[in-house]
């Protein structure tokens, strides 16, 4: 009697093309990550109730404005995550970045994606493809590839699947792009931003050198320009500056030891009985304005004191303190006249100016007005740029130089993508040794090495030079695009997110998957070539399986990595105690908060969306694992978006489209797979089909693109007139908040009893409240600009400027460098007071804050700004 077996387990077979191992693999995947994650959430759940700068920093940190922290939520193991999912994303926006916000979104979006595409796939491609006759076994008979060549009715399920699934997140970044602009332009308008130096200050780069007169630029501009900036060549400058700060830290880093060798020798007296300490300290407040020196005197030798050689081993030996003094005394002078030099405009020119109009409106005119009748001169221009992130080395570029850099950083990082598998090969060689030694003999030595040192050799060193290599990766595409001659570090991380992308693309996805196919198919072929379409057919799809397990991966432990930060908490414990000897490198290791790297982080998540977006109609399951593992990722980036990270490039949400579009790739993808897949399957129709919606889809992409470009980098005008009438109905609504000033002029607003700022004291809505189907159905009603304005912070911040502040804001960090503040601690000694008396008259020096505790260590106190704080300006 026949038994019946359940096609999900496996069963005997003599056809190796039918065996298959998918659900024992995932399972083999699964209940390892699941177990690791495991380990570091619960890890993260001990460590954030103790390890506070770590897991919340952003609650509580002193150099944070009250504004831009986050509300504190409790310390228990599970008694926050309430709280955490109250506070809304939109607290994001409101408080730290628009580019944090919309990561957040794009996450959300990637999983809704990838949830409607279960709901659109499952109910029709699992029976279609569980019954397509083909011998699968386990999860590999819900692929494609579990269906017959030649069964052609059951491929027009796969088409009209695509269709729908394809067209609706066609339609998704069409609604995407959309929300986008609309959020971009209430946003700029808003009079947080509206009001910042930035949004009314364009840079025009490759400016001719007959136009780097200001005269001249105003007669151009006419009456619409505030003031100008002329970009100066600042090399020599610079190292002066350099040479200045270099001998000030080097004095402070002398200061603090000598007070510490006399500490921990008065500590050794007080062991010994403490006569000699009483003593000293008798007269130290006496001798604080006697002769340098004099107080450590009584504690160290001269010959002790702090001393270094002018020139490495063979230059003479000073003593450290005294020849430090003296240089600044002769370099601070040159570098405040060179520095009153480039303010006057008596230095060399380059061909970058910055040129601040009075209002956004007219800046927004110049920006999009074509400046010179010469192609490429003043251009290209760019708005809306920070002060903190120009690259001030670029301003120098020529236009025929723009042309050149770009043509070979593109060209390289194309070669380094394309050929990316040499390195990795290399690498990955090491662990094969006999292979090694066989093609290159002189290695052979490392075969007579210890067992313990070959294991070492073969298992961790090619692991270990593989994460060094794609570390670096990041790096160098980064490097690239700014010698690619980006002005700004926004403009770099938008070129590093199309580069990066590119290689997700192509070694992280087609290689692997290409790779993966061509294993299981190669010895198949090569035994019978005349089946070369049917193998074909029948096991690319099988590739998705090792996506399914990268999805696991990605979801469970690299979210879970993330949040728990292991690497940085041990960095943060032992460099900081390793590395960290003076009260300024404590405090800035202990108030710098990591940041995000936009143009490296949008690709990987992107690329995942790509990969699901592809295997999508030829193995749906994947998609449900796609989901999880997205989602798990958003809650881990939502929590170091609120809890720990700091935005510090600011790219105005423009990685947001971006992504978008990069998304098209999966579509495309997927209709060239089904259509390569229809092909070798003789299933015409259904190829020619899928043909058509791909000339569909290209002119839709082309069309949505004519009709969103133009609004991606400029602003309407007709937006100018709807906002001031809406800022003047708002402005006698005004109440319950409370003001204070800061000392760059930035009026900060609070009101505790609100969340979020945004939205308040705004008229009602301007439409009633819609459900879920209609607002998802008509986005340009209700995602619109009067709608999304209402999201935007408000309330949060009157932006005026110090006249010193914006008289200083676009020069080069060199012209308007300071001399620094030393900072030194305080000890019981008197020598912090004495070496005070005698620095300041050459450089300025405090001990405030910062003291020697009772056992000799430096400490300062965290809870209140340091001396050496500068409050951030809202450029």
């Amino acid at each position: 009697m026949a038994t019946s077996t359940h096609p999900l387990l496996p069963r005997a077979s003599t056809d190796p093309a039918s065996t298959s191992n998918s659900a024992s693999g995932l399972v083999s995947t699964l209940i390892p990550v699941l177990l690791v994650a495991g380990i570091m959430f619960l890890a993260f759940l001990c460590l954030r109730r103790t390890q506070k700068r770590q897991y919340s920093p952003r609650t509580y940190l002193a150099t944070l404005r009250p504004e831009e922290r986050t509300p504190a939520i409790p310390t228990g193991l599970f008694n926050w995550i309430g709280p955490f999912f109250k506070i809304p994303d939109s607290y994001v926006l409101n408080h730290q970045s628009i580019d944090g916000f919309l990561l957040l979104r794009f996450l959300k979006i990637a999983t809704v994606i990838c949830l409607v595409g279960c709901a659109i796939t499952w109910p029709i491609l699992f029976p279609i493809n569980a019954t397509g006759g083909g011998p699968k076994m386990q999860l590999d008979i819900l692929t494609y590839g579990n269906v017959l060549p030649g069964n052609n009715p059951r491929y027009y399920a796969h088409t009209f699947v695509a269709w729908i699934f394809l067209g609706f997140i066609w339609y998704m970044i069409a609604r995407e792009s959309i929300y986008y602009i609309n959020l971009r332009q209430a946003y700029l308008l808003s009079p947080l931003y509206a009001k910042r130096l930035s949004s009314r200050t364009v840079l025009f780069a490759s400016v001719p050198g007959d136009y780097l007169d200001e005269g001249k630029l105003r007669r151009m501009f006419g009456k619409k320009v505030k003031n100008l900036w002329i970009a100066t060549d600042c090399k020599q400058l610079q190292k002066l500056v350099d040479e200045r700060d270099k001998v000030a830290f080097k004095l402070e880093a002398a200061e603090i030891k000598l007070i510490k060798l006399a500490n921990k020798a008065r500590l050794k007296s007080l062991k010994k009985g403490g006569a000699h300490h009483e003593e000293a300290n008798a007269g130290t407040t006496a001798d604080i304005d006697g002769e340098s020196g004099s107080v450590a005197s009584k504690w160290i030798k001269p010959k002790d004191r702090p001393t270094h050689r002018i020139k490495p081993i063979i230059g003479k030996k000073v003593d450290t303190i005294n020849w430090c003094r003296a240089e600044l005394e002769r370099l601070i002078p040159e570098v405040e006249a060179m520095q009153a030099e480039h303010r006057a405009g008596e230095a060399k020119f380059v061909s970058s100016v910055f040129i601040e109009f009075w209002t956004q409106a007219e800046a927004q005119a110049a920006y999009q007005t074509t400046a010179h009748h010469l192609p490429l001169h003043m251009s290209p221009r760019f708005i809306g740029v920070n002060p903190d992130e120009v690259i001030w080395k670029n301003l120098r570029i020529k236009w025929w130089e723009r042309i050149l850099r770009n043509a070979a950083t593109i060209s390289f990082v194309v070669a380094l993508v394309v050929f990316w598998a040499i390195p990795v090969a290399v690498v990955g060689s090491i662990s094969n040794i006999d292979s090694l030694t066989g093609l290159v003999p002189f290695l052979a030595f490392i075969k007579k090495a210890p067992p313990v040192i070959l294991g070492l050799i073969t298992g961790l060193l090619p692991s270990v030079l593989l994460s060094v290599l794609m570390a670096l990766l990041p790096i160098v595409l980064r490097l690239a695009a700014k010698e690619g001659g980006m002005p700004s570090l926004a403009r770099v991380e938008l070129r590093t997110q199309n580069f990066y992308f590119m290689f997700q693309v192509i070694q992280v996805f087609l290689v692997v998957t290409l790779a993966s196919a061509a294993t299981a198919v190669i010895q198949q072929i090569k035994d019978n070539p005349s089946s070369t379409p049917s193998i074909l057919a029948a096991k690319l799809p099988m590739a998705s399986n090792f996506y399914i397990s990268y999805f696991i991966v990605q979801g469970l432990t690299i979210a879970s990595g993330a949040i728990l930060q292991i690497v940085g908490l041990i960095l943060f414990k032992v460099l900081g105690k390793i590395l960290d000897s003076s009260p300024r490198k404590m405090y800035k290791r202990f108030s710098t908060l990591a940041g995000l790297g936009w143009g490296t982080l949008f690709p990987i998540y992107t690329n995942l969306t790509v990969i699901a977006i592809t295997y999508s109609i030829i193995a749906p399951l994947m998609l449900a694992f796609a989901a999880i593992g997205l989602y798990l990722l958003y809650l881990a980036t939502r929590y170091n978006l609120l809890f720990v990270y700091n935005a510090n490039i600011d790219t105005k949400g423009l990685v947001y489209p971006r992504a978008m579009q990069q998304i098209t790739v999966g579509i495309y993808l997927s209709i060239l797979c089904m259509i390569g897949l229809f092909g070798v399957s003789q299933a015409t129709g259904p190829a020619i089909l899928m043909a058509i919606f791909l000339i569909g889809s290209i002119l839709f992409h082309v069309s949505l693109n004519s009709a969103i470009d133009p609004l991606l980098n400029t602003l309407p005008q007709s937006l100018d007139v709807e906002e001031e009438a809406l800022l003047a109905l708002e402005s006698g609504a005004t109440n319950g908040v409370t003001e204070h000033d800061d000392k760059n002029g930035i009026t900060s607003a609070t009101n505790d009893s609100d969340l979020t700022h945004a939205g308040k004291n705004l008229p009602p809505p301007p439409h009633k409240k819609p459900n879920f189907i209609v607002k998802w159905l008509f986005p340009t009603v209700y995602t619109d600009y009067f709608t999304l304005r209402r999201l935007v912070p408000r309330d949060f911040a009157d932006i005026n400027y110090a006249p010193e502040v914006e008289r200083n804001a676009f020069y080069n960090p060199a012209v308007a460098s300071p001399t620094p503040l030393l900072w030194i601690p305080r000890d019981e000694m008197g020598i912090s007071s004495q070496e005070i008396a005698h620095t300041r008259r050459v450089i300025p020096v405090t001990d405030e804050g910062a003291y020697i505790d009772e056992k000799g260590n430096v400490r300062f106190n965290e809870e209140e700004r340091p001396p050496i704080y500068q409050e951030k300006i809202y450029y």
